[in-house]
C-alpha cells in the first residue's frame, strides 16, 4: 500500500486522561523504558539503558532548544490574543533570534477574530530598561499569518522572547506552564534555539546515563532539527494523502556525517523521532544533491521520496 492511502481510522484509539503525565518525574532517568526484544515486551527504567545496547553503539541526539514561542498580548478590553511563533520569515533561526529592533515570523494566532487593532502592544522590563514591543499583522498566509515584531531598545529578539514568551507545552498537557518547565522541558544537551516542542525522548537523559554509556564504549553525536508546530497539527483527513505536513529545518555538520559513516557497521540508535527523521532525510537530501548538483537549496517535499 502506498503511504498516501493509509487510513487515519486505523490509528484511532482511546487514551484516557489519567494515562497522560502532566508533570515530569523529579528524577529524569527514573522514567519507564519499554523494551521490545525477540518478540517480547518488558519494562525497565532509563538509568539502565546502557544494559540494553550493544557495545560500540552510536547514539544520535537532536540538540535543538525550545524557544518560548507562545506570546500572550492583553488588549485594553482585557481579552487575550495568543501569537504562536512557527518559523522566521526569509531568515534562519540564528539570524531572526539575534535581530535587533525588528523581525518577521510566520505565526499562528489564537483569537485572530478579536484582533481589530493595527498593532498589539506590550510593555516589558529587560535589564532594567523599559521597552515597548509591537506586533503587526502583515499578511494572511495559507495556514498562518506573517507577523512583524518591532521593539524599542538595542536588544535581541531572543532576549525579548525570554521575557514575554511562554514555553509551548503540547496541547495534550492540560495545564498552564509552570516554573519547572523552563528547565524540565529542555534536554540537558539543548544548544541551538529554534524548536516549538521538545524532542521528548531526549528529556530522560542525564549525566549519569551518559557516564554509563561511555563506560560501555557507547558513543554519541548530535544533529539539529527544529521541531515545528506541525507536530501538534491534528489529522482531520480520512487518509494521509489529504494531510499536509509542515516543513522543518535541519542542520547536520560534516563531522557528524563522517562519524555516522564510520559507524555503519555498528549499531546506530536515533534518540527519538526527530533524530530519526533527520537521518532519513539526510539520505534523501544526499540523493537529491547527487542527482541535481546545481541546486542552490536542498529540501524534500512530503511525498517526493515515494
Amino acid at each position: 500500500m502506498h503511504p498516501k492511502h493509509i487510513s487515519i481510522k486505523d490509528f484511532t484509539y482511546h487514551l484516557p486522561d489519567n494515562k497522560i503525565a502532566l508533570h515530569p518525574l523529579q528524577q529524569r532517568d527514573a522514567s519507564k523504558l519499554l523494551i521490545y526484544k525477540h518478540g517480547e515486551i518488558t519494562e525497565d527504567t532509563y538509568q539502565n539503558l546502557h544494559s540494553h545496547l550493544p557495545e560500540t553503539s552510536l547514539l544520535v541526539f537532536n540538540n535543538t532548544k525550545v524557544i518560548k514561542a507562545r506570546i500572550l498580548f492583553t488588549k485594553p478590553t482585557g481579552s487575550i490574543i495568543e501569537i504562536f511563533l512557527l518559523e522566521p520569515h526569509k531568515a534562519d533561526f540564528t539570524t531572526a533570534l539575534s535581530a535587533a529592533k525588528t523581525c518577521n515570523w510566520k505565526c499562528l494566532i489564537g483569537g485572530a477574530g478579536k484582533w481589530k487593532e493595527e498593532s498589539l502592544k506590550m510593555q516589558l522590563a529587560v535589564g532594567g530598561e523599559q521597552l515597548t514591543v509591537m506586533a503587526t499583522k502583515i499578511e494572511k498566509l495559507n495556514d498562518a499569518y506573517l507577523i512583524e515584531f518591532i521593539w524599542s531598545g538595542n536588544i535581541s529578539f531572543a532576549e525579548i522572547l525570554e521575557q514575554m514568551g511562554n514555553i509551548p507545552l503540547p496541547p495534550y498537557i492540560k495545564r498552564k506552564p509552570a516554573e519547572e518547565d523552563k528547565e524540565r522541558y529542555q534536554t540537558i544537551y539543548a544548544e541551538h534555539d529554534g524548536s516549538v516542542a521538545a524532542p521528548t525522548a531526549g528529556l530522560h537523559f542525564t549525566p549519569g546515563i551518559f557516564k554509563s554509556l561511555q563506560e560501555k564504549n557507547i558513543t554519541k553525536d548530535f544533529v539539529t532539527l527544529h521541531v515545528g508546530a506541525g507536530t501538534f497539527k491534528p489529522v482531520k483527513a480520512a487518509t494521509m494523502q489529504l494531510h499536509e505536513m509542515h516543513a522543518e529545518w535541519v542542520d547536520v555538520n560534516i563531522a557528524a556525517i563522517e562519524n555516522i559513516i564510520a559507524n555503519l557497521d555498528n549499531t546506530i540508535v536515533a534518540v527519538g523521532t526527530t533524530s530519526l527523521r533527520t537521518l532519513e532525510s539526510l539520505y534523501w537530501l544526499g540523493v537529491k544533491a547527487l542527482l541535481h548538483p546545481s541546486l542552490q537549496q536542498l529540501q524534500i517535499t512530503q511525498w517526493e521520496v515515494y
